[in-house]
C-alpha cells in the first residue's frame, strides 16, 4: 500500500473509532439507566419563587441522579402544614426546608427539625445559623442603594447612609412597598429593632416626601433607577446585580450604617423518614453550599451572597465592607402587623 493511501486508511479508522465512541456516550447520555444509579426522590418545603428552586433541582438532579421535589408555600401554610403533619392530620412526607430564616426559626421552636452539622455548614458563620445545627443559612439578600449612574456624576457627596437620604432634599427615591413584599418589611423590622421605633419612624418618615413610587415588587424600583425614573432605588442586592449585568447604568452603594436582609437557609425535618431520606437531604443541603449551587444561580440571573466564607463565590463577593445590622427583630405577628399599621397612618397616608 502506497504512503498516501495508508495515512488515508488510518485516518478513516480513526475516524470510525471516533464516531463509535461518541455514539456510545451519546446512547449514555440518552439512557442514564446505563451508566447511573437508579433515581431517587426526596420532597422538600420552600418559600422561595417556583423559578429559583426549580434550576436548583434540575442542576442537582442531572449531577446526582437525586430529584428534590419542591412544594412551593407561603411561610405561614409551610408552618401550618408542618404542624398537621405532627399532628398526624395529614400523612405529607417532607425531607427539608428551605426557606426564610423566620420560617426556619419557629419550625424549630416546634420541635420539627434535627441537627444536622458537616463540614461545609461548620463553616458558616454563628449569626448565619442556628448554634445547635438545626438549620443553616445559605444564602442572604441584603438591601441596598442602587443609584442611577448619571444622578451620581452630577452631585458632590454620594449618600451613603440612611440619614443621607434623609436629610438629602432634592433626591427622587424608589422602593418597595412595605406591605407588598417580605423582603421590604423585613427591612422596616429591622430597622426598628437596629434603632429603635422613633428613629426609624424619623428617617422612614423623611424618605417619604422623596418617594416617587411605592412599587408593588422588589424588581420596580431598581428598574427605575436604571431608566433614570428616580435617583436612589432602595432594594435588594440581587435585583441591583441582575439589571447591572443586564447593562443598565446603575451602581450600588452599601450603607455605612448597616443594612437589612433577608436570609435563605435549610433545615433537614425531624419526622419519621427512612435513613436513606435524611441522607439525600444532608447531601443536598451540603450542595447548596457549594459553588456548584452558586453557579447554577447566577447562570439563571439569581445573584444571592453565599453564606460559606470556602467558596469562590464568597471570596470574590465585591461588598466586603458591608455592615448588616445586628440587632434582628423577634417580633410577634401582632407587633409586626402593629409596625405596619402606624406607618400605614402615621406616614404612608397621614396627609389624607
Amino acid at each position: 500500500m502506497r504512503r498516501g493511501s495508508l495515512k488515508k486508511f488510518f485516518a478513516l479508522v480513526f475516524f470510525a473509532i471516533t464516531l463509535t465512541a461518541i455514539g456510545v456516550s451519546f446512547r449514555a447520555a440518552a439512557d442514564p439507566s446505563e451508566s447511573k444509579p437508579p433515581l431517587q426522590t426526596i420532597t422538600a418545603y420552600t418559600t422561595l419563587p417556583v423559578e429559583t428552586v426549580s434550576v436548583l433541582s434540575q442542576a442537582y438532579e442531572s449531577e446526582n441522579r437525586v430529584r428534590v421535589n419542591f412544594v412551593p408555600m407561603s411561610p405561614d401554610e409551610t408552618l401550618t402544614r408542618l404542624d398537621e403533619i405532627s399532628a398526624g392530620t395529614i400523612s405529607d412526607e417532607v425531607d427539608l426546608i428551605l426557606a426564610d430564616r423566620n420560617v426556619l426559626k419557629k419550625a424549630n421552636e416546634k420541635n420539627f427539625l434535627r441537627p444536622y452539622i458537616s463540614q461545609f455548614n461548620d463553616e458558616v458563620r454563628a449569626n448565619f445559623k442556628d448554634e445547635n445545627g438545626f438549620w443553616t443559612g445559605t444564602w442572604y439578600d441584603p438591601i441596598v442603594f442602587c443609584a442611577n449612574q448619571e444622578y451620581l456624576n452630577s452631585i458632590a457627596r454620594i449618600p451613603d447612609a440612611w440619614q443621607d437620604l434623609a436629610r438629602e432634599e432634592s433626591i427622587r427615591i424608589g422602593i418597595t412597598d412595605f406591605l407588598s413584599a417580605d423582603a421590604s418589611a423585613n427591612l422596616m423590622f429591622q430597622m426598628i429593632s437596629q434603632f429603635g421605633d422613633a428613629a426609624a419612624y424619623q428617617i422612614l418618615g423623611s424618605i417619604h416626601p422623596k418617594v416617587v413610587q411605592y412599587a408593588k415588587f422588589l424588581s420596580n424600583p431598581v428598574r427605575q433607577a436604571g431608566m433614570g425614573e428616580v435617583d436612589i432605588a432602595i432594594a435588594v442586592e440581587s435585583e441591583s446585580v441582575r439589571y447591572m449585568r443586564n447593562g443598565y447604568p446603575v451602581r450600588i452603594i452599601y450603607p455605612t450604617d448597616g443594612t437589612g436582609y433577608m436570609l435563605y437557609g435549610t433545615a433537614v425535618t425531624s419526622f419519621e423518614n427512612d435513613s436513606n431520606s435524611i441522607l439525600a437531604a444532608e447531601k443536598f443541603c451540603d450542595w447548596l453550599l457549594s459553588d456548584k449551587a452558586q453557579a447554577v444561580l447566577q447562570q439563571n440571573d439569581f445573584y444571592f451572597i453565599s453564606t460559606n466564607p470556602s467558596t469562590i463565590a464568597y471570596k470574590t463577593f465585591a461588598g466586603k465592607n458591608l455592615v448588616l445590622f445586628e440587632q434582628l427583630p423577634e417580633f410577634s405577628k401582632e407587633e409586626e402587623n402593629a409596625f405596619l399599621d402606624h406607618w400605614v397612618k402615621e406616614i404612608r397616608f397621614k396627609s389624607l
